[in-house]
């Protein structure tokens, strides 16, 4: 069980405020806990404990920062348990996918805590001409500052740990903002933080209003604003001003199955269920658009069907339940509209059935109309659209065909193909023989077009948290 309430943390402590902020249990609709809910006062304290602790975050040295992260890597560790169950009451998470995502933030900790000490400069020659000679040049990374985190509802532990970890790792101190409907998370990362002899104001950890978040964005002692959501992202970016921006904003991710995909079809079919269907569709990656050679095209949507149909929804804390509530009502509704208009305007529903407050079945269309909001917005939700192609690179051009770019899954046993999707595909990332869901921490993870700009995955985010500082060394 949760704790009956939370503090929010300021500047490495525990500050029990208030208890204003009910976080409700997505299932059953009830009040699960009570978290401290910081004010515009409280958000402008820790934007300037940060500013202070630029120095002292500095000089923290390499190994020390290591020594955080892999404290944080233990803690996590032994509390497994009570993180997955936070999850799956906070989020709605289905308890196999929040041990999942528990598993993830361990991950990230530990590879932060492997970067944190190998964050290397270069030797330049500066020799080029006669000009120069005589003249030696290093570079060395230094932290940038103080950071200020935005992070969404669906991944409560993954996204703030893609975010905290290379912050530590970097020496840079921060100031997070966690969604105000899945808090407990981030708490408990900060709760651990705070165990830890990193300086004093190193961290808050505030859950907030969004106008109040606004001094996040606007406050020029903010060196970097890192933002994951929705597309408010863009608008984030105008009001920053000089400071660096990373944008994560979403997609409607694509998955090609090839004439030869490559793998079982069966194989297939359980990949691209897990990838349109974990955690109720609210992923950034989730599946939402699948192409499917004319040739594959029948046997696999038998399949596809037949798989969709027999996943199981309710109660996220049972082992089977493969469906989970949607984060609240409003967002299953939104989706629910959306396939009712798609099958309006010709969709033919192959799975799927009738909303149950935030519980929305797993559903699966074709036919889907090219201009509808179900085929060309993100979805976040249990749904995706099937249909038939019979050139491979028509089914390119219908994967680009869309304001998003973040990742793409292509099923193919043909290596030309391979090559040819990483060359032409307008996104970030292209997973071939599996589904653009896939994600291990340490790879580049962003996208283009509407989905954002900048990457994360440790090494990458600590180079956005770090900036080049030169030396010239003239010989005497």
């Amino acid at each position: 069980m949760l704790q009956k309430s939370y503090p929010y943390y300021l500047a490495n402590r525990p500050v029990a405020a208030n208890t204003d902020l009910d976080v409700l249990d997505k299932y059953s609709g009830k009040r699960a806990t009570r978290v401290a809910f910081a004010d515009a006062a409280t958000v402008r304290k820790a934007i300037v404990a940060a500013h202070r602790a630029r120095g002292a975050m500095a000089k923290f040295p390499p190994d020390a920062r290591r020594d955080v992260l892999e404290h944080c890597v233990r803690r996590f560790d032994q509390r497994r348990e009570e993180l997955a169950l936070a999850l799956c009451i906070e989020a709605g998470k289905p308890i196999s996918d929040a041990r999942g995502e528990v598993a993830r933030l361990v991950d990230t900790f530990r590879i932060a805590a492997g970067g944190a000490t190998r964050i290397d400069g270069e030797v330049i020659e500066l020799q080029v001409s006669e000009r120069s000679r005589g003249y030696r040049g290093m570079v060395k990374r230094v932290p940038i500052g103080a950071c200020a985190f935005i992070t969404p509802f669906n991944f409560p532990l993954n996204l703030v740990a893609h975010k905290v970890a290379p912050a530590i790792a970097a020496g840079c101190p921060f100031v997070l903002k966690p969604a105000a409907k899945t808090p407990v998370g981030a708490l408990i990362i900060a709760e651990v933080l705070a165990e830890t002899v990193l300086p004093k104001g190193a961290f808050s950890v505030l859950p907030c209003s969004n106008e109040d978040a606004g001094l996040l964005v606007e406050d020029e002692r903010i060196a970097l604003l890192s933002f994951t959501g929705g597309l408010v992202g863009w608008e984030l970016k105008a009001r920053a001003g000089r400071k660096k921006v990373v944008l994560e904003l979403g997609g409607n991710a694509a998955c090609i199955v090839d004439a030869d995909p490559g793998r079982p079809l069966d194989e297939v079919v359980a990949r691209l269920v897990s990838g349109a269907y974990y955690q109720s569709g609210q992923s950034c990656i989730g599946v939402q658009r699948i192409y499917v050679h004319a040739s594959q095209y029948d046997r696999l949507k038998k399949k596809l069907k037949a798989a969709v149909g027999k996943l199981r929804m309710g109660d996220p804390r049972d082992e089977d339940v493969f469906i989970g509530p949607m984060i609240d009502e409003a967002a299953a509704e939104r989706v629910a509209g959306w396939i009712a208009a798609a099958v309006k305007g010709g969709a033919k529903l192959l799975a799927g059935g009738s909303r149950q407050g935030n519980l929305l079945p797993a559903t699966l269309l074709e036919k889907v109309a090219h201009d509808s909001d179900l085929y060309r917005r993100e979805a976040f939700g249990p749904v995706a659209c099937l249909e038939p192609f019979s050139d491979f690179d028509d089914a390119l051009d219908r994967v680009n065909d869309s304001d998003f770019g973040l990742q793409a899954g292509v099923f193919t046993g043909d290596l030309a193909h391979a090559m040819r999707a990483w060359d032409r595909l307008e996104v970030g990332g292209v997973i071939v023989g599996d589904i653009p869901s896939f994600r291990v921490d340490n790879m580049p993870y962003g996208g283009v077009k509407g989905s954002g700009i900048g990457r994360e995955g440790v090494r990458y985010a600590i180079a956005d948290m770090t900036e080049p500082r030169l030396l010239v060394l003239r010989d005497p």
